[in-house]
């Protein structure tokens, strides 16, 4: 009597090789979310590095936008986030201090830059007064982040102070809760200009409707910005992905795209006050 062949079927060898030729993506099984929070000065180029290393690596990370003193309140008290990308180093050094931290994972990733931004419409000539336009006769409201949480208004109240403007513009002020916000009110026509990161400045959305003046970096404290990874990353079971996360921000990639929106890097020393 004949015996059945062991062999597969040709239809099922032809389904095999229907499947190797599939395009490759990522296994969603392996995938996992992290949980971002991120100075509203990387608005733009954080949601670049994301897009791509999402399509490298299949996870998914969910992104909070916000003021960095903010964010160093809710993490204190309980915030879920898993990694915190701060525009002052000094959050996450107290986070770690606080044992809120995963040991030894603070990292500099970029040192900020400010600028005097104005919409296109605005009379201002911003680039030819420079720091004096926030004085110009014209200017009813100027925009700044809150300086009590902001490290970007800081900033901006420290270089208004060296060029000896702070004591006649001080009353113009509008607040705003983070740097992005801030941005919004010159954009919207709630102020007539401000101070905002250059990281802002260069995204293409408000490049194309304003003008802007760098403040030189002389003006004010240097402004490294630094992330750490969180307890909550250990706990959640998300660690790996998280460092991969964090690692992907210091690739070539990534350092490229924080140059593309004005940043510096942690080791370009040598251009503050140029």
């Amino acid at each position: 009597m004949r015996q059945p062949s062991s062999r597969p079927s040709l239809s099922i060898f032809i389904a095999f090789l229907l499947l190797l030729a599939l395009p490759w993506k990522p296994n969603s099984a392996f995938a996992t979310e992290i949980l971002v929070a991120a100075a509203a000065d990387l608005n733009f180029a954080i949601k670049d590095i994301i897009a791509e290393f999402e399509q490298k690596t299949g996870h998914h990370v969910k992104l909070s936008l916000g003021s960095s003193g903010n964010f160093y309140s809710q993490i204190s008290n309980g915030a879920p986030f898993e990694i915190f990308f701060s525009a002052d180093i000094d959050f996450p050094r107290k986070l770690e201090e606080a044992h809120l931290t995963v040991p030894n994972t603070i990292f500099p990733y970029a040192v900020g830059r400010i600028v005097v931004w104005v919409s296109k419409e605005s009379p201002i000539d911003v680039e030819k007064l420079g720091m004096n336009a926030l004085s110009d006769p014209s200017v009813k409201k100027i925009a700044i982040a809150n300086p009590k949480h902001a490290p970007y208004g800081r900033a901006a109240v420290a270089a208004m102070k060296h060029f000896g403007l702070y004591d006649k513009v001080e009353s113009k002020f509008v607040l705003g809760e983070n740097i992005a916000q801030t941005a919004q009110f010159i954009q919207s026509g709630n102020a007539d200009i401000g101070v905002i990161a250059l990281s802002l400045a260069m995204a293409p959305s408000l490049k194309e409707v304003g003008r802007f003046w760098e403040i030189p970096l002389t003006a004010y404290p240097r402004m490294e910005q630094g992330a750490v990874i969180l307890e909550t990353a250990k706990k959640n079971g998300s660690f790996e992905a998280v460092k991969q996360f964090a690692d992907w921000v210091s690739t070539p990639a990534g350092r490229a795209v924080l140059k593309r929106y004005g940043f510096y890097m942690p080791e370009e020393e040598h251009t503050h006050g140029k």
